[in-house]
């Protein structure tokens, strides 16, 4: 397996090899992309838009063909160079979501999928993302997100402590996750440890991670404290449930299920 020349604490394997993850979560129909472009027209965003945690630029590229003006932001440059070359349109650039400055009032929208705001494992990560959103957006603007939904893990146990594998081929080698989450009640953190195996030769790799659990009104509150307005806050369809969004289909109003998805306008923009 191919592996960054980095710590072995910060080796992640699917960001490491861009490639890999896009093998290991398809989305051909471009579903996430989808979805996002309806939550931005059914509530009239302008053009301008920032995907936050963009990743390999899949869905960036999707709104791009939509006929948006999208810039796509990512911590990993591995995972941006793959975007340049294989997503092109959007402009891409290398950001922290915990605290990031790319103008003020420049964008319509700042989408963040895949559980990308839950990498905000504080309260002073999560409000760094916001006032850095409040300070991009223009007056109006949109904040889209899709993530876990944290009060689904109350009382329930069915995605937890039990190793989950998954089996897939990329570019000739066969390759296995097995994938384990655990609840840290006093961090209120996911945890999610997977072994990777290759039948190329190569040494399992492990890796760890974690996710923020957010609670629907612990996010309510979080967005009004920063000047947004929740204008969604649901818990599908969307792209990652079961059965998943399509055309067509309204939120629902429910937050019960595991993912959340949530739409807020800024009403109280950030201060020059």
């Amino acid at each position: 397996m191919t592996r960054a020349n980095t710590p072995q604490d910060m080796r992640n394997l699917l960001t490491d090899n861009p490639g890999l993850y896009e093998a290991r979560f398809p989305d051909p129909d471009r579903l996430a992309g989808r979805w996002t472009e309806d939550c931005l027209q059914r509530h009239s965003a302008g053009p301008r838009v920032l995907d936050m945690g963009c990743g390999t630029g899949r869905d960036a590229a999707h709104l791009h063909s939509a006929g948006r003006t999208v810039t796509g932001a990512d911590l990993s440059e591995t995972m941006l160079a793959h975007a340049r070359t294989h997503h092109r349109g959007p402009g891409y650039v290398r950001a922290d979501l915990h605290d990031f400055d790319l103008g003020q009032g420049v964008f319509d929208a700042v989408v963040c999928l895949d559980s990308a705001l839950l990498y905000c494992h504080t309260n002073d990560q999560l409000d760094g993302f916001l006032a850095s959103c409040r300070h991009a957006l223009t007056p109006g603007g949109l904040l889209v997100a899709e993530m876990r939904n944290g009060a689904y893990f109350l009382g329930r146990t069915d995605l937890l402590d039990t190793p989950r594998v998954n089996a897939f081929t990329w570019q000739g080698t066969a390759y296995r996750s097995t994938t384990t989450l655990t609840v840290d009640r006093t961090a209120q953190l996911l945890r999610r440890r997977r072994v990777w195996s290759a039948d190329d030769g190569s040494e399992p790799v492990e890796q760890r991670s974690a996710w923020r659990l957010l609670f629907p009104q612990e996010l309510r509150h979080l967005l009004s404290e920063h000047g947004f307005e929740v204008l969604e806050l649901h818990d599908g369809p969307g792209p990652r449930t079961e059965p998943p969004w399509h055309e067509g289909l309204l939120p629902g109003e429910t937050a019960d299920a595991d993912r959340l998805h949530v739409v807020a306008r800024l009403t109280a923009p950030a201060t020059p």
